[in-house]
């Protein structure tokens, strides 16, 4: 099993959103950067677990754990003329970006924070891609030892 970090704007789609859904999965649709895409396509795996995570907000930071249920396929809203995920470079025979279903795991006990993360990021969390100045990649990989330490600040 690997984990990951999954960013998103909580006034798009937040933690409230997905424990809405049915059975409090749905699917991960709109990434539109072709690192983020081959990750969604060929390296997230059912049973993965990942952060859900709020960017640009007052605090961003950590706020729940979803499992991916399904994995990899293409993202229908990018063939949707009325959807904003529309791509018209998109071909349905030869696809361009891709989706993953997810699933809510559980909400934490409390957000673990961008801030309280960076207090970490020269030793515990050293290497995590979400603390790389610059990143801005909506999926990153998280190492086994960076998961369980961030759960343990939880």
């Amino acid at each position: 099993m690997r984990h990951w970090l999954m960013k998103t704007e909580p006034s798009t789609f937040s933690v409230d959103d997905l424990a809405a859904a049915r059975g409090q999965t749905t699917g991960w649709d709109g990434v539109r950067n072709f690192q983020a895409r081959n990750m969604l396509r060929d390296e997230m795996r059912r049973g993965d677990q990942a952060f859900l995570y709020y960017s640009s907000c007052a605090v961003p930071g950590i706020v729940a754990i979803m499992q991916i249920v399904k994995e990899g396929y293409p993202d229908p809203t990018a063939f949707d003329r009325k959807h904003h995920h529309y791509d018209a470079a998109s071909d349905p025979l030869e696809p361009r970006w891709f989706m993953v279903d997810v699933q809510l795991k559980r909400r934490l006990a409390r957000t673990i924070t961008l801030e309280e993360l960076r207090k970490h990021a020269a030793q515990k969390l050293a290497g995590l891609a979400l603390l790389r100045p610059g990143n801005r990649l909506s999926i990153t990989p998280v190492a086994p030892a960076h998961w369980k330490f961030i759960l343990s600040l939880e």
